[in-house]
């Protein structure tokens, strides 16, 4: 019986290879096969990391405490900025990620997904400030396009004088602050965050977004421009926060 067993297993191996090779290649099925095992693999190696036992999962309760203590600390500016702060990340869940892969342009990606409650159009940071804004959410993993994106564009409010304007992304420079008022008091060393939007999507208020270091002249200019370094270091990022919306307002 067992004999018969391995001379069927044989004939069916030897069928699949002729048909494999001379009617039908089974490349699509090996291809399929292997984005299951991809998959799979991801998913383990993500379970394996953020979990990893009671320990481990402590220990990433522990990170995400401190990366929200982290940030109410870092937050530039008056003691209401802070509050802001905290009452836009309060009314929502924020999930930690790590980023896992940097991808072509200025977006990476996290491991993270939809399964964690993470959409398009939320707001991405670390402890030290805005990172970007997801663009993609897949089932276990999403995409973040940084700030320093030419596509990108956040509002923006100087943390001292309140004065409001738009950071817009610098791939390979850093980021430029455009200045509503031309005549806006601007000095080097000044603090930038975030403004807020509607629905505190794609960005929640009173983020770190960066400290001007050199201010532009422009000469009948309608706006006043200067450039700005991120404060976080988006070169080196590890552990993130993702803004989730919150469930039951769909913010």
């Amino acid at each position: 019986m067992k004999r018969a067993f391995v001379l069927l297993v044989l004939a069916a191996g030897v069928l699949l290879i002729v048909f494999d090779r001379t009617l039908m290649p089974l490349a699509p099925v090996r291809a399929a096969g292997s984005t299951v095992y991809g998959t799979v693999e991801n998913a383990i190696g993500t379970v394996t990391r953020s979990i990893g036992g009671e320990g481990r999962l402590r220990a990433l309760e522990g990170e995400n405490a401190k990366l929200k203590a982290d940030l109410l600390a870092a937050a530039p500016g008056t003691a209401g900025q802070v509050e802001r702060l905290a009452v836009a990340t309060g009314k929502h869940r924020g999930v930690a990620a790590h980023v896992v892969g940097f991808g072509q342009g200025q977006n990476v990606t996290i491991d993270t997904g939809a399964a964690d409650g993470v959409a398009r159009d939320v707001t991405v940071l670390n402890a030290d400030g805005l990172v970007g804004k997801v663009t993609w959410a897949g089932p276990a993993t999403a995409s973040v396009s940084l700030i320093t994106d030419a596509a990108s564009s956040v509002g923006a409010r100087m943390a001292g004088s309140g004065e409001l304007g738009v950071v817009t992304g610098l791939p390979g420079e850093g980021l430029r602050l455009s200045l509503f008022d031309p005549n806006a008091p601007l000095k080097v060393g000044d603090q930038v965050v975030t403004l807020g939007s509607a629905g505190a999507r794609p960005y929640v208020a009173g983020v770190p977004i960066g400290t001007v270091t050199a201010i532009e002249s422009v000469p009948g200019a309608a706006t006043r421009t200067a450039l700005v370094r991120p404060a976080a270091r988006l070169s080196a990022l590890d552990l993130v926060a993702v803004i989730v919306p919150d469930l039951a307002t769909g913010r």
